[in-house]
């Protein structure tokens, strides 16, 4: 019978989270932020402060996630993404801890995540917190090239993701702390662990017991501290182990 040892692993384990990074969606097709490739190599990101006090920062902030909305739009879950929906459905996995802005764990099925740096699948008013959809409001900024206000109040509009600058949502991350140290296998996948304060997190539940598996093409400065480390592809990866997790039954 073949064997896998992320698979062993998973076999044993009682409360499994996975925390994931950008490695994982640039198998669905959507470049890195920080790639060659990514909206950083060309542009300066927009700062939260600068966003609130220059109406010239709003629209340079709206013409970058709009060039980055087309990037994920049409993107679809792979197989990475469906796999962990699958483990969490089936009982194997708790919950998802994710960098990513993209809601792919979302439309692949996952149930439980904690998105760290919020959604640009939705839009937020900043005056009265209401919220919208994406899509249609990218598509009034390309048309009239002007930010959107939020028809409610008539306040600032801006992505539901959190800017440099801005605080993190206390209540995900207190979820996602709370996680991290009560899992006893912690998977970090797709992530470099150099953004702060998620970078943290593999720690905590090492430091709380938890085996650390890494798993990402590139090697991270944690690598020293984990149990395991795969530097391979996320979705062939979570193949095999799958394929072995099947074989059991």
């Amino acid at each position: 019978m073949p064997s896998h040892p992320l698979a062993e692993r998973l076999k044993t384990a009682k409360r499994v989270v996975a925390f994931t990074g950008a490695g994982i969606s640039t198998e669905s097709g959507i470049p890195d932020f920080r790639s060659p490739g990514g909206i950083w190599a060309t542009s300066q990101p927009v700062y939260y402060d600068q966003f609130l006090a220059s109406a010239t920062a709003r629209h340079e902030y709206w013409r970058q996630k709009s060039i980055a909305h087309r990037d994920f739009a049409s993107s679809q879950p792979n197989i990475g993404h469906r796999l962990l929906a699958a483990w969490e459905k089936s009982g194997r996995l708790q919950a998802v801890i994710t960098q990513n802005i993209d809601g792919l764990h979302q439309q692949a099925g996952s149930k439980m995540v904690w998105e760290l740096h919020g959604t640009a699948r939705q839009i937020g008013c900043l005056g009265c917190a209401a919220r919208f959809d994406a899509d249609p409001l990218v598509e009034q900024f390309l048309r009239e090239e002007t930010p959107p206000v939020c028809p409610h109040c008539g306040g600032l509009l801006k992505h539901a993701t959190i800017s440099f600058g801005q605080q993190l949502d206390t209540q995900v991350v207190n979820a996602a702390v709370k996680l991290s140290q009560q899992a006893d296998l912690f998977l970090a996948i797709g992530s470099s662990l150099v953004v702060e304060p998620a970078a943290t997190l593999p720690l905590l539940a090492k430091q709380h017991g938890a085996a650390l598996v890494i798993l990402n093409r590139d090697p991270t400065p944690h690598d020293h501290l984990a149990d395991l480390v795969l530097h391979q592809g996320i979705g062939e990866t979570l193949e095999q182990v799958e394929a072995v997790l099947r074989d059991l039954h």
